[in-house]
């Protein structure tokens, strides 16, 4: 009777250690995973932390840049635009010889302005050329229709003198919004190492 409870009593012990030495592997396991997935869920936090913070800078590099080159654009366009429409007017032209000679001057300011510093920095002017044509086509070609487009749709801006606060106020919304309309596709052609991200790539600047 006694050998048959401590025999009992041995078997009793045994499962008590089977049931711990079964039980610490488990709950080391759930510790160890709650473990990793702090650690992965703070690490990928971190993570997306990092590139929270590098968003804001670069889209603002690119949006100034753009903003740049648009303004770059738009100085030249501005001079061949007021001078082919102050001499069209001045020697009174009908309106279409008169935006014809706007438009080319316009191109040729425009191209004449990222060919300067293209040149100064020693590049041969077939190449200097290829990249002014690449940066600035599509820029210009833009701001030429909505400046001219807009003219045409005001009322009497074409036919008011050099001299007619009608022309200069005309020829001003028309610019601005000329500009406001190209920002977004010089922004997309820079975003994709395009347009006056060539002339930034030759010169730094």
């Amino acid at each position: 009777m006694i050998e048959i409870e401590s025999h009992t009593a041995t078997l009793e012990q045994d499962e008590e250690s089977k049931l711990c030495c079964c039980g610490t592997p488990k709950v080391e396991e759930n510790h160890h995973e709650r473990f990793e997935d702090h650690h992965h869920h703070t690490h990928a936090g971190h993570h997306m932390s990092h590139g929270q913070h590098g968003v804001g800078p670069q889209a603002t590099s690119l949006n100034r840049t753009a903003f740049m080159a648009t303004l770059h654009c738009l100085t030249g366009c501005t001079i061949g635009e007021v001078l082919g429409m102050v001499i069209g007017t001045a020697l009174g032209w009908s309106t279409w010889p008169t935006i014809a000679l706007a438009v080319v001057l316009a191109f040729l300011f425009g191209y004449g302005m990222t060919l300067w510093p293209l040149r100064r920095a020693g590049m041969t002017w077939s190449t200097a050329f290829g990249v002014a044509f690449a940066a600035d086509t599509m820029s210009m070609t833009i701001m030429e229709i909505v400046d001219n487009a807009i003219m045409l749709v005001i009322p009497g801006a074409m036919d008011a003198g050099v001299l007619d606060p009608v022309f200069w106020g005309s020829l001003g919304v028309a610019l601005m919004l000329a500009g406001i309309v190209a920002f977004p596709v010089n922004r997309w052609l820079i975003a994709r190492n395009k347009g006056h991200a060539l002339v930034h790539a030759h010169h730094g600047g």
